[in-house]
């Protein structure tokens, strides 16, 4: 009789757990901080990878900062703005384009500094006719004397 009076209240608190929880999910929806900032961060995005799309390496060294961290999780890190310029002319020019995954920037604010990028792209492998799967990247902008600046990537393929 204990055991059958142990296994009914263990059923019952089981059944006031799963009636507790909710099983509907949230769907998740950004809504950026500041506009103006959003806006800001999705037309330097934009200017940039134009520029990484053309081969425009002037554009892009002007873009990167001196002080570039760039991780890319098949290539490591990259703390020179002129060997990223040199893998980029090697091994992207006319072979590779990016294509930014429409709708999924998001921007946060870093206060006394500048703005976090988050997003999903593809890219293009022109040369084996190839087009990967959409992959996250993180773009950290530095906002000094009116100028947006790269200084961080984190770029997952």
């Amino acid at each position: 009789m204990k055991i059958i009076k142990a296994c009914l209240f263990i059923s019952t608190i089981a059944l006031l757990i799963v009636s507790c929880s909710s099983t509907k999910k949230t769907a998740y929806k950004y809504t950026p901080v500041s506009q103006e900032l959003y806006d800001s961060i999705v037309q330097m995005d934009s200017m940039f990878f134009h520029a990484y799309n053309t081969c425009d390496l002037e554009t892009q060294a002007a873009i990167y900062s001196d002080s570039i961290e760039f991780y890319h999780d098949k290539a490591g890190l990259i703390t020179s703005k002129q060997a990223i310029l040199d893998a980029t002319k090697k091994n992207i020019c006319g072979k590779v384009n990016r294509e930014l995954v429409k709708g999924s920037i998001e921007v946060y604010p870093i206060k006394d500094f500048g703005a976090v990028e988050t997003g999903l792209h593809k890219f293009h492998n022109n040369v084996e006719n190839v087009v990967t799967d959409p992959d996250k990247f993180i773009i950290i902008w530095k906002h000094a004397n009116g100028q947006w600046k790269i200084t961080r990537v984190i770029s997952l393929h």
